[in-house]
C-alpha cells in the first residue's frame, strides 16, 4: 500500500496501524514426520526453512510500522494467545477506561467473546483498513438470547456441548446476528468453556458469541497471571458501569430480539460430520451413522459407495508388518485446534484417559497418523507436570508443534502404502480431530469423512482404528491378561480432570511462557529483515511477490459500468466454502499452481502449502476454486474443473478463466445457500477477483465472506426471497447482463438480463452507505489508498 501511495503523490510513511496491532505469527505448520520421530524441533526447523521469506517480510513489518508488535512462529495459536495473555477486558488509557474489543483477521477471533471481550472475525481486505483508521461499518445486528440451563452430565466434556449448539443455531439460523449467553448454566461453565462456545461461533454462522464478564472470568484473569492491581481496577470498573454478570440473577437478564434453550443436562457425548461441522453424531450413533452415509447419495451425508463394496478390505504392509484397510478405518487422529486445545479440561482429559489407557495395555495402530499441537506452551507445561504427557507420548500423541495444523489442513502425506490402499478399494477412510471444520478436501485429500470430537474422543477412535464400532457394545481392545476393555473403563470422570486442573493449572505457568514469548524464538531473534520504509520487492521470490490490486489506479474515480454478457465461471449448490473456493492446504502436483511452481524451478517437495504462499498471487490466483472436492454443476464428477463455454472444453478452473479474460469476457459465480461459509480466508474473494469474476449470484452469503466480497469490489447479488436458479429456469450456460443503475443504495433491486430474452431482479447486497463507497473506489484498499493519498 505504501507503493501505491507513492504512485499517486501521497507520503507512503504516513501509513501506519492507528490501533494497536498484535500480530502472532500463526503459521500452518506442515508435519513432515511420522509420529515415532522428535517432531516438534523438526518441524520447527523446517518451519523455518520454507517460510524464511515470508518472516523476513513480517518482521520487516515491525520495524517499518509504529504501534505494531510481532508474537513469533512457535508460540502458539493467535486466539488462545489472546485469551492466556493479551487481552485484557477492560482497557486503561491516559486515566480513562473502557470495554476492551477486538477484531481479527480470522473468523475464530470470536473465542476471546468467552472472556467477555467483544470481538469478531474480519477478513484481511477489512482489516487493513481497520488497522489504518478506517471504522467498521455494519447493519446493526440483532442480538440472540441462548439460555443455559442445568447441569452438564458427568461423561460429556465442553466439545460434546459446542458441536450440540453449533448444531441448534444452525437450525435457528444466526448469521449477521450476535448471540449473548444468559442464564444459570453459564455459571456452570469454566472461561475455557465458554472460550470453545465462543470459539466456534463461525461455525454457527453468528457474527459474535458473547458471555459477558462474571466473577469467574474475572477468576480466570488472576489465573493466567494477569496484574492482581489491573484485574482489581477491570471488577471495579465492571461494576460502577453495571457490567459485571451475575447470571443466577434472571433480573440482570437483557431483553433479547429472540430467546432459544438448551438444557445442558440433555447434551450427549458426540462427534460432527463426516463433512460439516453442524452435522452432529451422538457417539451411540456413530457406527450406524456412518454406515448410512456409505450408501446414501453424494451429500453432505453421503458417499454413494454401491452396497457390494461396503464391506471391502485392502491389506497394506507398513514397516514390516501386515494390516487391513475398510470403509471407516481411522488413518489420521490429530489433537489439534484452537477450539479446544485451550482448554485444560478435555486436553487433561486426553491425557488422563491415555494414561488408563497404556495401564491397560492398548495401543494404536502404527500407520494412524496421530499428533498434539497445542495452542500455546502452558498445555504442554501442564500436561507435563501432571504426569501424563508420557502416556499421551506412548500412544504416538507427541507435541509436533504450536499452530494450526490438522485443522486447517497441514497433517502432512500419508504413509505411502496407506494411500495406496485407500486408492485401491477407494475407501472412505476417516480422520478424527479436536478441531472446528471437516470441510471436504480441507483435512486431508485421502480422508473422505472427517470427524470433529473431543480430544479424549480422538484418542478413543485412534485406539479403536475405526469409527464402526459402538462404544457401549464393543470393547476398544484386550488387556494383556485377556480381559475386554471398554471405553467406560478408561473414560475418567469430571471430579478427576478437575482435581487434576487445580493442582496443576496455576499462574506461574502463564507468567514463565509469556514473559519471554517475544524472545523465546531464536531462529526468530536471529532473523535479518530489511531497514528500509519501503519494501525491496525481490523477483525471484516465489513467496513474496508485489501484488497487482493497485496497477492502474488513478486519484480520479471511474464510474461503475454495467456487466454485460457476463459468463458464468462456475455453478454451485448450498454451502461452498471458503476453503473449496480458496483451500489452504497441499498444493496437488496436477495443479495450475503446480504447473507455475515448477517452471519456477522448484520440486514438488518445495511447493509447501497455499496457505504459505498467500503472498504470491501468482499462485493463488491459479489455486482459486483448486479444492479436489468442489462439485461444480458443469461437470459430472467432483474436481476443481468447469466449462469453457466458447469452446466447449472441461478446464482447470484457472485456464478457463484465462480464456475468457484474454477474450475479454467478464465472469460470474452462481451458488445455493450459505455461500462463503467457513475461513474468513479474504483470497477467497482476491482469487475470484483476479480471475474476471466481477459478480456472485446466491441464496445467502456467510457474513464475512460477503464483505469480503464487497471489499474487492465484487458484487454480492442475492436472489429475492422464494427464488432460485432452479425456479428462476437457470442453467448457467446463459450469459448475463447486470444493469448498474446511476444512483446506486443500499441493498437495492437490480435487473438481471439474460441472452436468452428472461429478465429477473436480485437484491444488491451492498449493506450500507459505506460499502457503496467502497464499491465506487474499486474496492477498500482503493479507497483508503486514495484517501491517504489526497
Amino acid at each position: 500500500m505504501r507503493d501505491a501511495v507513492k504512485k499517486l503523490g501521497g507520503d507512503p510513511e504516513k501509513i501506519n496501524p492507528i490501533c494497536p496491532a498484535d500480530l502472532v505469527i500463526d503459521h500452518s505448520i506442515q508435519v513432515d514426520f511420522n509420529r515415532r520421530s522428535d517432531s516438534l524441533q523438526k518441524n520447527q526447523d523446517l518451519e523455518f526453512e520454507r517460510n524464511k521469506e515470508r518472516f523476513e517480510f513480517l518482521k520487516w513489518g515491525s520495524q517499518a510500522f509504529k504501534n505494531m508488535r510481532i508474537i513469533p512462529p512457535g508460540s502458539g495459536i493467535i486466539h488462545q494467545v489472546n485469551l492466556e495473555y493479551l487481552a485484557r477486558v477492560v482497557m486503561d488509557q491516559d486515566g480513562y477506561y473502557y470495554p476492551d474489543s477486538v477484531v481479527g483477521t480470522d473468523s475464530h477471533t470470536t473465542m476471546v467473546d468467552g472472556l467477555g471481550v467483544l470481538g469478531w472475525g474480519v477478513g484481511g481486505i477489512e482489516a487493513e483498513a481497520v488497522m489504518l483508521g478506517q471504522p467498521i461499518s455494519m447493519v446493526l445486528p440483532e442480538v440472540v438470547g441462548y439460555k443455559l440451563l442445568g447441569n452438564p452430565q458427568p461423561l460429556v466434556t465442553s466439545t460434546d456441548i459446542v458441536l450440540t449448539i453449533t448444531k441448534h443455531l444452525r437450525q435457528v439460523g444466526v448469521v449477521g446476528k450476535f448471540v449473548e449467553f444468559f442464564g444459570p448454566g453459564v455459571a456452570q461453565l469454566s472461561i475455557a468453556d465458554r472460550a470453545t462456545i465462543a470459539n466456534m461461533c463461525p461455525e454457527y454462522g453468528a457474527t459474535a458469541a458473547y458471555f459477558p464478564v462474571d466473577d469467574i472470568s474475572i477468576g480466570y484473569l488472576v489465573q493466567t497471571g494477569r496484574e492482581k492491581e489491573k484485574v482489581l481496577c477491570t471488577k471495579k470498573y465492571l461494576e460502577a458501569v453495571g457490567m459485571l454478570r451475575d447470571f443466577k440473577n434472571s433480573s440482570q437478564d437483557p431483553d433479547f430480539t429472540q430467546v432459544v434453550e438448551l438444557d445442558l443436562h440433555t447434551v450427549v457425548p458426540c462427534c460432527s460430520g463426516p463433512k460439516r461441522p453442524q452435522d452432529k453424531v451422538a457417539v451411540s450413533d456413530m457406527k450406524k451413522d456412518f454406515e448410512t452415509c456409505l450408501g446414501a447419495k453424494q451429500g453432505f451425508k453421503g458417499f454413494q459407495i454401491a452396497p457390494d463394496r461396503h464391506n471391502s478390505v485392502i491389506k497394506f504392509n507398513f514397516e514390516g508388518c501386515d494390516f487391513e484397510l475398510a470403509h471407516g478405518s481411522v488413518v489420521i487422529a490429530a489433537i489439534t485446534s484452537c477450539t479446544n486445545t485451550s482448554n485444560p479440561s478435555v486436553m487433561l482429559g486426553a491425557g488422563l484417559l491415555a494414561k488408563k489407557a497404556v495401564e491397560a495395555g492398548l495401543t494404536v495402530k502404527p500407520y494412524i497418523k496421530t499428533s498434539l499441537s497445542p495452542g500455546s506452551g502452558v498445555v504442554t507445561y501442564y500436561l507435563r507436570e501432571s504426569g501424563v504427557m508420557s502416556y499421551l507420548s506412548q500412544l504416538g500423541f507427541d507435541v509436533v508443534g504450536y499452530g494450526c495444523m490438522t485443522c486447517i489442513g497441514n497433517s502432512g502425506p500419508l504413509p505411502d502404502s496407506v494411500v495406496e490402499a485407500i486408492t485401491q478399494g477407494d475407501l472412505v477412510a476417516v480422520g478424527v480431530l479436536s478441531g472446528n471444520r471437516n470441510f471436504e478436501g480441507r483435512v486431508h485429500p485421502n480422508t473422505r469423512a472427517n470427524y470433529l470430537a473431543s480430544p479424549p474422543l480422538v484418542i478413543a477412535y485412534a485406539i479403536a482404528g475405526t469409527v464402526r464400532i459402538d462404544f457401549e457394545k464393543e470393547p476398544l481392545g484386550i488387556s494383556a491378561s485377556g480381559k475386554n476393555i471398554f471405553l467406560k473403563d478408561i473414560w475418567p470422570t469430571r471430579n478427576e480432570i478437575q482435581a487434576v486442573e487445580r493442582q496443576f493449572v496455576i499462574p506461574g505457568m502463564f507468567k514463565e511462557v509469556y514473559q519471554k514469548i517475544e524472545t523465546v524464538n531464536e531462529a526468530w531473534n536471529a532473523l535479518d529483515a530489511p531497514s528500509d520504509k519501503l519494501y525491496t520487492w525481490n523477483p525471484k521470490s516465489t513467496y513474496i511477490k508485489s501484488p497487482p490490486f493497485f496497477d492502474g489506479l488513478t486519484l480520479a474515480l471511474q464510474t461503475p459500468k454495467t456487466i454485460e454478457d457476463a459468463y458464468v465461471l462456475l455453478n454451485f449448490g448450498d454451502s461452498v466454502t471458503t476453503d473449496h473456493i480458496s483451500p489452504a492446504g497441499n498444493i496437488a502436483r496436477n495443479s495450475p499452481a503446480a504447473r507455475y511452481l515448477t517452471s519456477r524451478g522448484l520440486t514438488p517437495r518445495e511447493f509447501n502449502s497455499y496457505g504459505s504462499r498467500r503472498g504470491n498471487d501468482a499462485v493463488m490466483a491459479r489455486g482459486t476454486f483448486a479444492n479436489i472436492r468442489l462439485v461444480n454443476k458443469f461437470i459430472d464428477k467432483q474436481g476443481p474443473q468447469t466449462v469453457h463455454f466458447p469452446s466447449g472444453e472441461t478446464l482447470d478452473v484457472f485456464d478457463a478463466a484465462e480464456r475468457y479474460k484474454q477474450a475479454g469476457h467478464p465472469l460470474i459465480v452462481l451458488a445455493g445457500k450459505e455461500y462463503g461459509a467457513g475461513s474468513s480466508r479474504d483470497w477467497a474473494a482476491k482469487g475470484p477477483f483476479l480471475l474476471g469474476v466481477k459478480a456472485v449470484l446466491a441464496e445467502s452469503y456467510e457474513r464475512i465472506h460477503r464483505s469480503n466480497l464487497v471489499g474487492m469490489g465484487v458484487i454480492p447479488l442475492q436472489y429475492l426471497p422464494g427464488e432460485d436458479a432452479r425456479i428462476l429456469g437457470l442453467t448457467g450456460r446463459e450469459r448475463y447482463t447486470i444493469i448498474i443503475p446511476e444512483n446506486l443504495k443500499p441493498q437495492m433491486n437490480i435487473q438481471i438480463k439474460l441472452d436468452t430474452g428472461k429478465t429477473f431482479h436480485a437484491i444488491m447486497r451492498f449493506d450500507t452507505d459505506v460499502e457503496l463507497t467502497y464499491f465506487h473506489n474499486g474496492g477498500i484498499l482503493n479507497y483508503m489508498i486514495r484517501k491517504m493519498a489526497s
